[in-house]
């Protein structure tokens, strides 16, 4: 343990961006109060890194396919067996090394959501939620048998967890109080977040604006210059993050959707997705009506004054952010999580609405069309944003000093100095 530190924390994300750069943020509040911190991301993670953070120390450990992670292994089953057994020793290692120097998954653990769910329109009820979610709003890895691996990845986060001192959520208490009161019932859960760059919320991290570990290098100038040349509140914001992959017609939907609206539009498409583009449509598209460019700044986009409203999937990170800085959505969920997110954005926190699939699960090209003109252009959507705003509000003071995510970081940071 280092002289100029009373505590030491190793901080073990999954080896993706969207778990890597909350687990950085919440990384720099904790920095911030005095606390060492040394991040263990994969090798192989490390590897495709266009960005690497600075402020914090970081210590790479095996999964068994340090050249090429996930692709390298072939299949999450397999990787997964892999994971285990080789991050385990590697991790005791790397402990020894510096010695010597999500909520719903819970209740498909506990059996309250049968897997999978044995009716198409079945209404759950679960504690601490104010609203009845049907099939169609559970994670898609519960949803879908032939996601088991995946499954048991997530679920197996409830097996020992009663033995945890902390447990420490990327959300904050007046976003979700009725859960989180219900949860610390069982677990001793704590809100730490929004884990967002300092200067998007509270702006007492000086210089803090950027997550600093990116996958793909965004076109900063580009999009920025871009967004500077439209009129206050007329963009559609239009990404899917680093994961999703949409089919072919549902890109050719969303994209005469888009079009079809009148709306300008930034729409992030990464390279790997740009083929599925309909034929022409990048030619066809006036400069000053829409860019497509292969990845942006999220943050410094979502903050920018001409943005109207974001059409997201909706995954945990991308709805936090959109809450933090007051941006209505447009939700097309694909799998994981985010339909349960759309959920909550539509109908608990009121923010947002849902773009409908057809029976053959495309959003088609008239309903994305109808979906951005009402939360832009309806009345509707002046509650809708009212909502946002007031979200905005609720998250900065979370981490704000005094807030409640503030506090729940100074009383763990204390409990840490006391160990010490």
């Amino acid at each position: 343990m280092s002289t100029t530190h009373k505590a030491h924390c190793l901080i073990l994300p999954y080896p993706l961006q969207g778990h890597i750069n909350p687990m950085l943020q919440f990384s720099k509040r904790l920095q911030s109060k005095g606390v060492k911190i040394t991040i263990a991301p994969t090798k192989s993670f490390l590897k495709t890194m266009k960005e690497l953070p600075t402020p914090v120390s970081i210590e790479a450990i095996s999964d068994g396919y340090d050249d090429g992670g996930l692709d390298e292994a072939g299949s999450y089953a397999v990787y997964i067996t892999r994971f285990k057994e080789v991050g385990l020793d590697t991790l005791s290692q790397l402990i020894q090394k510096l010695r010597n120097l999500d909520n719903i998954y819970y209740h498909v653990d506990k059996g309250v959501i049968k897997l999978p769910p044995t009716q198409v329109d079945e209404e759950i009820l679960l504690p601490g939620l104010s609203c009845t979610i049907e099939t169609s709003d559970v994670p898609s890895f519960v949803s879908t048998p032939e996601s088991d691996i995946l499954v048991e990845m997530l679920v197996n986060q409830f097996s020992n967890l009663q033995k945890a001192d902390w447990i420490l959520i990327n959300s904050f208490y007046e976003l979700e109080k009725e859960v989180i009161d219900w949860m610390a019932n069982i677990y001793p859960m704590k809100t730490i977040g929004p884990t967002i760059p300092s200067m998007y919320l509270d702006k007492r991290l000086p210089d803090d604006k950027e997550y600093g570990m990116s996958l793909f290098k965004p076109m900063a100038n580009e999009c920025l210059n871009w967004l500077n040349r439209q009129p206050i509140s007329s963009v559609v914001y239009v990404s899917f993050g680093s994961m999703a992959k949409l089919e072919a017609e549902q890109m050719e939907e969303l994209a005469w959707g888009l079009k079809n609206s009148n709306k300008n539009f930034l729409w992030v498409v990464r390279s790997t997705e740009e083929p599925k583009l309909p034929k022409n449509f990048l030619d066809e598209l006036a400069s000053e009506k829409g860019l497509v460019i292969s990845w942006c700044p999220q943050l410094q986009v979502l903050e920018h004054k001409s943005i109207g409203c974001f059409l997201t999937h909706c995954g945990w990170n991308s709805t936090l952010e959109a809450i933090s800085l007051g941006v209505p959505m447009v939700t097309m969920p694909q799998w994981s999580d985010q339909p349960t997110n759309t959920k909550l954005v539509q109908d608990v926190w009121e923010m947002g609405i849902k773009a409908k699939q057809d029976e053959k699960g495309i959003v088609r090209r008239e309903v994305i069309e109808e979906c951005i003109k009402l939360v832009m252009e309806e009345e509707k959507g002046n509650v809708i944003r009212g909502n946002a705003k007031k979200w905005k509000e609720l998250a900065r003071n979370a981490m704000d000093e005094g807030g409640s995510s503030d506090k729940n970081i100074e009383e763990f940071v204390s409990k840490l100095m006391t160990i010490s």
